[in-house]
């Protein structure tokens, strides 16, 4: 297995990436009080089949903040300089969260680079998945969070990310990673998120499509899955018992093992 941590620019800004694996590409999207680390247990069991890509996204992890200004579009725009960057072709695209969302625009954007994609816990931007009250207090709550301290900003928040029967240890472990947010970027992700509806471009998805949803998701709940199940011609929903909206972490096993063999189904 081939093992990289590594930066590169696009469009002005240092992206910060880690790369393992050989085989078909994989571009791993992570939500936005994360970064590249959420996905360990996929970069670790997924990398023997697959070029797995993590990035961390404009103004998260190791990647240098973007103007505050930046929205979904621009998001979309630095991804799609990224893979073509590294030369990664036509990879599968998975996003969780604020990263699904962010895969969506991706493909409106620039339909030709995700061969397939797989969204988790994932909007179609909370425009386009929420009520307007609930948008406003959610961005509201955000930016306000945005200027806590670390551990506040970690209290605050951890609560909505996972059911309340996920191991302490992961949760502790997710906490370690949110705690090193960045302020700046952080508001642009939730600016993005609040701003962004992307249901017109659901009808439109032609590639294979897998959504995966925990049924204790307090942040993208059932309704939110089945609204894009039902708007997206080529989707397929897997529903995961017990399971809150990290479920790239709580509930890695399943989700590694739906992943694989739908994309093994999109190769064959």
């Amino acid at each position: 297995m081939v093992v990289g941590m590594d930066q590169l620019e696009v469009e002005g800004l240092s992206i910060a990436y880690e790369r393992a694996g050989e085989g078909p590409p994989l571009v791993l999207l992570h939500g936005f009080v994360g970064d590249s680390r959420e996905w360990r247990r996929q970069i670790d069991e997924l990398s023997d089949e697959f070029t797995v890509v993590a990035w961390d996204a404009p103004g998260s992890g190791r990647s240098s903040d973007p103007p505050e200004s930046f929205r979904m579009p621009d998001y979309a725009d630095c991804l799609a300089g990224f893979v073509n960057a590294l030369g990664l072709g036509r990879p599968h695209v998975a996003g969780l969260s604020f990263g699904g969302a962010l895969a969506l625009e991706l493909y409106r954007r620039h339909p030709t680079i995700p061969i397939a994609l797989v969204l988790a816990s994932a909007y179609a931007g909370w425009a386009g998945s929420l009520p307007p009250e609930v948008v406003e207090q959610r961005l509201r709550q955000s930016l306000q969070a945005s200027d806590l301290p670390a551990d506040r900003f970690v209290r605050a928040v951890i609560p909505t990310l996972f059911s309340e029967s996920a191991p302490a240890e992961l949760v502790d472990e997710f906490g370690a990673i949110m705690s090193e947010f960045h302020s700046a970027g952080f508001r642009a992700m939730a600016r993005s998120l609040a701003e962004a509806d992307l249901r017109d471009v659901l009808p439109r998805i032609a590639v294979p499509t897998l959504l995966l949803y925990g049924d204790k998701d307090v942040r993208a709940p059932l309704n939110v899955a089945e609204d894009l199940h039902a708007a997206i011609p080529t989707s397929r929903l897997v529903v995961m018992p017990g399971v809150g909206h990290m479920n790239n972490v709580e509930a890695a096993e399943r989700l590694n093992a739906e992943v694989r063999a739908f994309l093994r189904s999109v190769q064959n």
